[in-house]
Formats: C-alpha cells, structure tokens, sequence
C-alpha cells in the first residue's frame, strides 16, 4: 500500500487558493472543521490529470462537529460570513453533529464518524489548517482510491442505488478519464 501523505499535502500547500480559503475558514473558528468533499477530491484529480486550471465547483463544503449547537439557522450564519469574506456564493457549511436526521443514520459520534458515512471513499476526505499553520487531514478510507483514480462507495453507505445515481449524475468520469468506477 502506498502512503501519498506527502504529495497530498504538497499538492495542497502549493495551492494559494486552498490555502487562503483554509486561513479565512480557520478565522471562524468553528469546533472541529474541516474544508471537505469535492473542494479536495476535485483539486486533487485536477492536479493528477495535469489540468491548468481547476474544474468548477458546485459548492464548497464545510463541515465541523457541534452537539451542543445543530440549528440549521446556525450554519446559514456561517455560510453568510464565509460569502462577505470571500465574495463566493458556494460557501455550504454543514454541523455534522445534526445531519444524520437527514441521512436516517443513528447520530454520528464524530467528524471522522459522519464523513464515514458520505457516499464515496474519495469524497470522506478533509484538510483544516491549524493554528501553527499545519495542514491536519481526515480521511477515514485513506488516500489511496483518492490517487489510483477509484470511485467505490463507502462501506457505511448503505445506499446502493443512490450511489449509482450520484456517480452517474456527476460524470466524473468525462471530467476526469483516468478514473475507474467500481
């Protein structure tokens, strides 16, 4: 097995975007959070695929593990003040701590527990700067599907067919040719 640690997070520190978005992000200071998803996924494919420019995100998916505060109201406070920094509409701020109600799975214990959870191994993967300016990352399937260009679906997805659909809806595969989906 392979440990792409270091060129992961070379790949990530070499980005002045990522890498001003993580320095306005940590500046809520949100209780454990995490820049995740495509934001990550999709940089790093680009990168591998030797594109110049990055691939147009839908959204920009923050997470954090709140239990003692899951009001949605919250979080759309949060994606208001990450639009007035930045000037980008595509700011979505997520408390993990509430969406297993929207996933029907039993409350989540953790940050690492509710991207377990996501649809796909190389979309439960985030990158948080910390105070001292390193890089921490949350990946809890690791990275190598993220590098040997594998889309599988998570073991704690229990939902077949809307991975299937998901997978067939975002056609990654066109945007990025090396990928294999499983």
């Amino acid at each position: 097995m392979t440990d792409y640690k270091d060129t992961f997070f070379e790949l990530i520190r070499s980005n002045k975007e990522i890498m001003a978005d993580l320095s306005t992000i940590r500046e809520l200071h949100l209780p454990d959070w995490y820049i995740a998803a495509g934001y990550v996924r999709n940089y790093i494919w680009d990168s591998l695929h030797h594109y110049s420019t990055r691939t147009p995100l839908n959204d920009i998916d923050v997470i954090y593990y709140n239990t003692e505060e899951i009001d949605e109201e919250v979080e759309k406070k949060y994606d208001q003040q990450l639009q007035q920094l930045t000037g980008s509409t595509l700011w979505s701020v997520k408390n993990q701590a509430r969406m297993h109600l929207n996933n029907g799975d039993q409350p989540y214990t953790s940050i690492e527990d509710a991207i377990s959870h996501w649809p796909e191994t190389v979309t439960a993967i985030g990158i948080r700067l910390e105070e001292d300016d390193s890089i921490s990352l949350i990946s809890p399937y690791g990275l190598e599907d993220l590098f040997e260009f594998r889309v599988r679906r998570s073991p704690l997805f229990i939902k077949e067919a809307y991975y299937q659909a998901r997978v067939s809806k975002k056609n990654w595969k066109k945007l990025w040719p090396q990928l294999e989906i499983m």
